[in-house]
Parts: structure tokens; sequence; C-alpha cells
């Protein structure tokens, strides 16, 4: 496996055999299929889920809110590790649809690398490119899968260009498929010259793969028919000649990323995959925070929290911080330091995820991710350290696009809304602010789905229906200065300023006139869209 930098120390074998990963697509690109046959090959689960199950048909494992099974779409971002060959790997399975991309946002500051999917009619699409540029910001290698090759697809050099144009990355295949839609047969494995054959019968069977030598091997006319063959040899010859070669540092630089073609919903190409990020994603990386970095081969341990799910099991009101770790061996039952509230914390009952199932976890490593159930302690942000006060940097809060007023159906309720409300407000899954003139709260978020999904998860955790209001307000932002700039500022503004959950003072906007106006006539003052998610 190739290091960044070369003088870096060998990692511990534990750690240099972890793979954090985010899948991250485009709504029904085939994601939630991809992270279940993942499942299925690393022998997690014994038979894959659907997405739209129907019937006796397993739904998939990854959904665990009831709106996302009743909707077949994945609105929360869930974490599985599994073992696959001599490999640890750590999947984070991110929400697609563009109403939950903070969550995603913040997965991608907890992994090392991405897998991109794309599905195979429709190329590279709005989501895609967005997620794609936050990977390009913190220069995450990508490996991408190209999925529903047994549909009708696009020609693959078109899809290929397509990358190459929209996302500035060189593309190197790394498969090729042969035939599409209803001549798909399978893929020439480009990397360890193999022939791989799809079962359309069994979707849950692994391709059949055979070894030959080279595309002049007389053994392929007996598996591939006469014009796909010829196809296959002339295009795999003008992809040799015009696409680059795999370069693997270009690929942990992320400048490069290797494609593959496949079915997910068929179990095929995803095998081929899992050995690419074996072999080309990364070992667990430093991780920026300051006053310094942290190294993964550290023996000190250090984690920090990139998500706070709540009431994952509603019998129990409990939340689970999930903490990416960054460095030593964690074991069941230490004593960590808690750096937001320089309080020590014992981890008795940290646990593995495997979607919604957990077991728990007596020890995990640097590039591991755990949950640590907490009522409340833990924070989107917080780090945790042997002491050390070290706070990780780089996780973006992102002023909201939608603001509405919420109220309790049952005005006598108002105090479980408030809590509720700091809940989710905690969790991420929405920015709550307090107006400081009148009563109520305010509700921010990215998409208006995330709405209808508060609203659900309020009335189904809390037994508390709410209504959401238009508000006057269209957007928000946080304010920062000197102090009796932005003291003289909140005094002229009153009706305009509230205090988000950590009591930051947040300048609530109708149109960008409000903006322009206080950076005219406020200079000492700052409004930012973005904070970050640290103390």
């Amino acid at each position: 496996m190739l290091d960044t930098a070369s003088n870096r120390p060998e990692l511990p074998p534990e750690i240099a055999r972890r793979r954090t990963f985010a899948i991250i697509s485009h709504p029904d690109a085939g994601k939630t299929t991809l992270t279940e046959k993942f499942l299925l090959y690393g022998g997690a689960i014994q038979m894959a889920g659907q997405v739209r199950a129907k019937g006796e048909a397993r739904r998939t494992r990854s959904d665990f809110m009831q709106m996302e099974k009743d909707r077949g779409i994945s609105v929360s971002a869930s974490a599985m590790s599994f073992d696959y060959n001599s490999f640890r790997f750590n999947l984070v399975d991110t929400p697609g649809h563009s109403d939950f991309s903070e969550d995603t946002y913040r997965t991608l500051t907890a992994v090392d690398a991405a897998v991109m999917v794309i599905d195979g009619a429709k190329g590279v699409e709005s989501q895609t490119q967005k997620l794609f540029e936050v990977c390009r910001l913190r220069d995450l290698p990508i490996l991408t899968f190209c999925n529903k090759m047994d549909r009708e697809s696009r020609d693959v050099f078109e899809i290929i260009d397509e990358i190459q144009e929209n996302l500035a990355i060189d593309v190197t295949p790394a498969s090729w498929p042969i035939g599409q839609g209803r001549d798909f047969v399978g893929c020439y494995d480009i990397l360890r010259d193999r022939l791989e054959l799809m079962d359309r019968a069994d979707r849950n069977k692994v391709a059949e793969s055979i070894e030959i030598k080279g595309l002049d091997d007389p053994a392929l006319a007996e598996h591939v028919p006469a014009q796909l063959l010829e196809q296959l040899r002339e295009e795999v010859e003008m992809a040799r000649e015009l696409l680059p070669k795999l370069d693997p540092q270009a690929v942990l630089e992320g400048h490069m990323t290797p494609i593959w073609f496949g079915s997910a919903i068929n179990s095929f190409g995803v095998k081929e995959l899992m050995d690419g990020i074996g072999t080309y994603g990364p070992e667990p990386q430093i991780q920026s925070a300051l006053p310094r970095q942290i190294s993964p081969e550290e023996t000190k341990v250090s984690g920090f929290v990139f998500k706070v799910q709540a009431n994952m099991d509603p019998k129990h009101r409990d939340r689970v911080a999930f903490v990416r770790m960054a460095s030593g061996h964690f074991k069941r039952g230490m004593k960590l330091t808690h750096v937001r509230s320089k309080k020590p914390m014992a981890i008795t009952n940290p646990v593995l995820f495997l979607a919604s199932d957990r077991e728990l976890a007596d020890e995990a490593w640097a590039g591991d991710i755990i949950g640590i159930p907490n009522h409340g302690q833990l924070r989107i942000g917080d780090t945790l350290t042997e002491g050390e006060a070290l706070r990780v940097s780089g996780i973006p809060s992102f002023a909201p696009e939608l603001l509405q007023g919420v109220r309790a159906g049952d005005p006598m309720k108002a105090k479980h809304l408030e809590k509720a409300l700091m809940q989710f407000a905690e969790e991420g899954a929405a920015k709550v602010f307090k107006p400081a003139i009148g009563s109520g709260f305010v509700v921010g978020v990215v998409g208006a789905l995330q709405f209808e999904v508060l609203a659900s998860r309020i009335e189904l955790e809390y037994g508390l229906p709410v209504r959401f209001d238009a508000s006057q307000f269209t957007s928000a932002r946080w304010v920062s200065g000197d102090r009796q700039a932005v003291d003289k500022f909140v005094n002229a503004n009153k009706q305009h300023i509230a205090h988000d959950h950590d009591g930051d003072i947040v300048y609530l906007t109708r149109l960008q006139w409000d903006i322009d106006r206080i950076e005219r006539d406020y200079p000492d003052v700052r409004l930012t869209a973005t904070k970050e998610m640290m103390v």
C-alpha cells in the first residue's frame, strides 16, 4: 500500500488494514443497494435487501428510520463496519437527497475516501457534482462505480468524458463492460486480466470469474458472443491509447479516479470494486486539528464526533454520538477527556454498527467509527482525547436556506416541544433559533423535505403533533466581531436577532438587501453563512 508521504512512519498492522470511506451519489443512482451488497460480500448479512421491497422481500439494512422505509430514500447517514479479505471496512452510507446534504458534508469530514456511484444512463448529476466539490476541497481520493449497466445506458466513452469534463479529474477504467442493457453479459477486468460473467438468475450470487491471457485468448469466444467480443477488443484498445494508466499515487492524491462498471442489484462488479478499495484506497489519514494535527499511529487515543443520532432506539430516549477514531488503540471502559467541558468520560458501552443493529465494541483502532450512547453531553464537533486539549477542525455548519415558525398542536406542551427541538438541533438535523422578541422558535433547514421528516419524527418520538408556519425570514447569518460593535448592532436590530442552540447570536434576514445594509452600516460586524462546529 502506498503512503502519501514517504517519510511517515509505518502504521501498526491493525490500523493499516482499515479503510474508512463514504458512498456518495445523486438520489436513485443505487447507493443503498450497493451498500447492501458490500455487507453481503463482507459476510455481514446472508441476503441483501431491496430498497423498494414488495411482500416478503427483505428490506435494506442501512435505512432504519420509518420514513426511509416508506419512501425508499436514505435521509440519515448510517455507519457499518465489517471485515472483507484482510481488510476492515468502515463504510458510511450518506443520504443522496439534496435536502440532507449537510449530514453528508459532515460525514465526509470523517472518512479517508469516497466511492462515487453514477447511474449508467444519467451520468454525472447535480448532487453528485456538489458532493464531489466537497471531496475536492478535502482532497479525498475517489473511486467510481458506474451502476445499472444491465439497463439501457450511455456509451462508455461518453460517461468517462463527462466525468473528466464536469469534475476535472482523470479517469482510468479498471474494468470494461461487455454489451449494455439486455445484451450486458459482464465485464473484462482490465487490472487483473479476467473475464467476469454476470448471472441474471440469482441476484445474490457472486459473479463467475474466468482467468484469461489477454484479449486475444481464444477462450473468450466460448463465453462472449462474437459481435460483442469484437466491440470489446476495439473499445479496450482505444481506451488503452486514449485514457491514462492507473497511477496509485495519483488516486491517493485525489487527481485520478479508477472506474468500475457493474450492476449492484445483480451483485455484479461489486466484488471488484471492494478489492479496488482495499488495494487503492487510503489507510487512515492524518486528522487536521488545533493546535496540532493528529497522526493515526500515535499511541494516545483521540477521536471526534461527526454526527449525533437521537432516538435510534425509540424505546430508550438515547442519543448516539458517532465518533471517528483519529489515533491510538481504544479499549472499552477507557476514560477519555471531553475537551469542550474538560471533564473525563468513562466510555463503558461503545457500540459498533451494522446499520440499526449494534454490538458492544471491546476495542477500536484509528480509522474505526464507534457509537457512544450519551444523554446530550456529546455534540457534533466535540473531540475526545487522553487528556491533551486538541480540537478537531473543519466540521462545517451551514446557514439554513428555509426558515419556518413551529408551534405545538397543544399549547400546554410548549416545554416538550423545546426539548424535542433542542435534541434535533444537537443532532444537526435542523437549526433552531430563539428570537430575541416574542415567544416560539424559528426552525431552519437546508431542504423542504426536512420539515416533513422533523414533523414526523417529533410526532413519532415525542408523541407531539406540530405545525410549521411560514416565517417572514428567509435566511440566517451568524454574527461575530468586536464586542462593543456587536452589542450596538444587536440593540439596534432587535427584531431580527435570535440565538441558536449554542447561544451564539444569529441575524435573521428577509432579503439580500438586509445583509448588504448591515455590511454597509456596521463595518466592524461580520455576518457568516457557515460556522465551525466547535467551541
